[in-house]
C-alpha cells in the first residue's frame, strides 16, 4: 500500500450518512497512520461554518483545510490561512470593486457575514433568476477588468472569487508541495462548485451516488476510466470509490 492524497467535499458527499461516515473515518485515520496518507477536506463552507459541522459530525483532523471554495487554505489547525496561497490569489483582485458592481443588481442576497471573506464576495440568487442575472454580472464585472470568476452551485449559492481560486486549483498546490502524483490522488463531490476538482487534472475522481444534477451532467460529457460515479450515497460512496480505483482492499 502506497499513500495518497485523499481530498473531499463535505457537505452531502463525506457527511449525510453518519454509520458509513463513521467507518470511513476509522479507514482513513488508518491510512494515514500506517502509510503517511494525506487527508484534506474541501469545502464551500467558511471557517466558522466548518468549525460547526466538525463538532457535530466528529470529523478527523485534516492535514489541510481549504475553505470557502478553495480561497483559503489552513494546515494542522492553524488559526491562519497560508500566505503563500493568499499571495498567488491577490493578483488582479479588488474585493471593493466586485462588492460595487455587485451592488447594481437587487436580486443579488448577501450572504451572512461569516460566508463574506477576504478573497469571496458571496450571495444568495434563486435558480429561476440565474440565467438572466449570470450574464449580466459576469459583463458588469468585465468593465474593470478584474482577475475574477463566478461560481454558481445548488441552484441557490454565488460565489465570485479569483479567477486562480477554485478547490481544484487549491489541489493542485497541495499535491506539488507535499509531492502526491495524480495516480495517488483521490478527489471527491457531489455539486457544481466541486467541477473543478475534478477538471483541474487526472485525479481519481469519486462523485458520490447522490450527485447533483449540474455535477452529473458535466461527468456525462466527460466521462473517462479515472472518474467514477458511485451508486451508494455520501461516505457509502466514497468507500465504493477507494475500492474500485484500488486504493482500499
Amino acid at each position: 500500500m502506497k499513500p495518497f492524497l485523499f481530498v473531499t467535499d463535505l457537505d452531502n458527499t463525506l457527511v449525510g450518512d453518519d454509520a458509513q461516515l463513521v467507518l470511513l473515518n476509522q479507514i482513513l485515520a488508518q491510512h494515514r497512520q500506517n502509510y503517511g496518507s494525506k487527508i484534506v477536506y474541501a469545502t464551500g463552507r467558511s471557517p466558522v461554518l466548518y468549525r460547526e459541522l466538525k463538532e457535530e459530525k466528529n470529523l478527523i483532523d485534516p492535514d489541510a483545510l481549504v475553505v470557502s471554495v478553495g480561497t483559503e487554505i489552513y494546515f494542522d489547525n492553524s488559526e491562519s490561512p497560508d500566505a503563500s496561497w493568499s499571495e498567488v490569489l491577490s493578483r488582479g483582485w479588488n474585493r471593493d470593486l466586485v462588492v460595487k458592481a455587485a451592488e447594481k443588481f437587487p436580486e443579488l442576497v448577501p450572504q451572512p457575514q461569516t460566508e463574506q471573506r477576504p478573497f469571496k464576495v458571496s450571495f444568495f440568487l434563486k435558480e429561476e433568476l440565474s440565467e438572466k442575472i449570470l450574464p449580466q454580472l459576469d459583463s458588469e464585472l468585465q468593465k474593470y477588468a478584474l482577475n475574477i470568476k463566478l461560481i454558481y452551485s445548488s441552484g441557490i449559492d454565488l460565489d465570485i472569487v479569483p479567477s486562480d481560486s477554485d478547490k481544484g486549483q487549491a489541489v493542485q498546490f497541495l499535491r506539488q508541495k507535499w509531492e502526491f502524483v495524480s495516480e495517488q490522488t483521490i478527489v471527491c463531490g457531489d455539486s457544481g462548485n466541486d467541477i473543478s476538482l475534478f477538471a483541474a487534472g487526472k485525479e481519481r475522481g469519486i462523485l458520490v451516488g447522490n450527485a447533483r444534477p449540474e455535477l452529473l451532467q458535466w461527468y456525462s460529457q466527460n466521462r473517462t476510466d479515472y472518474r467514477y460515479l458511485a451508486s451508494s450515497y455520501c461516505a457509502g460512496g466514497i468507500i465504493e470509490g477507494l475500492k474500485h480505483f484500488g486504493f482500499l482492499e
